[in-house]
């Protein structure tokens, strides 16, 4: 019984979340980020292929051409970098900065919503991983 309790304790943590408290480390750290252009208001619905949460306050937007459009939420949006997946409704073909997201919670077998967060403007970026980078410059 004595090497049960461990290993049922191991399951939870591994299935409450816990295990990801002391990740701190940013997706982003293994690229170099650049910005292009002036930042947008709008993006095309149509156009987004994936999305891609960074953190809690930030999300990249992949787009069918290749291109890339992060979003900066003006604030910190609970539980999104955890659950990594939102939802949105617009009544236009366009994502916009006055547009609200929703945090999709799947607990329990079951689709949530949490608190809604503003989004910001949608800037272009480029992203190099920094190893190609790093063998570019020597």
């Amino acid at each position: 019984m004595k090497l049960l309790v461990p290993a049922l304790i191991g399951a939870a943590i591994a299935t409450t979340g816990v295990a990801y408290a002391g990740e701190k480390r940013s997706k982003d750290d293994k690229y170099i980020i650049e910005k292009v252009g002036e930042p947008k208001s709008c993006i095309n619905r149509s156009q987004i292929r994936s999305t891609d949460v960074i953190d809690d306050k930030t999300i990249d937007f992949k787009m069918r051409n290749g291109d890339i459009y992060r979003n900066n939420l003006p604030n910190k949006c609970s539980g999104l970098r955890f659950e990594e997946a939102f939802s949105y409704r617009t009544s236009t073909n366009r994502l916009c900065n006055v547009d609200i997201i929703r945090v999709l919670d799947s607990t329990a077998g079951r689709i949530d919503t949490r608190g809604a967060c503003g989004l910001g403007r949608f800037q272009e970026i480029t992203k190099t991983k920094r190893e190609k980078a790093e063998k570019n410059e020597s």
